[in-house]
C-alpha cells in the first residue's frame, strides 16, 4: 500500500446525525443496542444495552458507523478518550434510540 491508500483507510469522515427509526441521531444521543445475528459473543454481551454515541463516522467505502460508550461502563471515560475496549462500533440498523 502506498502512503494515499493508508491515509483513506485511516481518515473517517465525521457526520453531525444519521435517521434511525424516523428520528434524527447526534453524538450524546442514548440508544439501545441491538446487534444483528450471527455475530459473536460480545455481541450477545452488548444486546439491550444503553449506549451513548460518541461519534457518527463514515468510512471509504460509505458505510455509515455509530461509535458507542456503554452507559454503566466504570471505564467510560476510556471510550471518550477513543481508547481501544471501551468504544463499540454500530450499523445504525443496530440500534434503537431512547427517548
Amino acid at each position: 500500500m502506498n502512503e494515499l491508500e493508508w491515509h483513506l483507510l485511516e481518515d473517517k469522515s465525521q457526520l453531525g446525525s444519521v435517521r434511525v427509526c424516523g428520528r434524527d441521531l447526534n453524538p450524546g444521543d442514548r440508544v439501545r443496542l441491538r446487534p444483528k445475528g450471527g455475530g459473536d459473543i460480545l455481541d450477545l454481551a452488548l444486546m439491550n444495552r444503553i449506549a451513548v454515541v460518541e461519534a457518527i463516522e463514515q468510512d471509504y467505502e460509505g458505510n455509515v458507523h455509530l461509535a458507542v460508550v456503554l452507559d454503566d461502563d466504570p471505564g467510560k471515560d476510556f471510550g471518550v478518550l477513543r481508547q481501544p475496549g471501551h468504544r463499540f462500533f454500530f450499523a445504525p440498523e443496530e440500534v434503537d434510540p431512547v427517548v
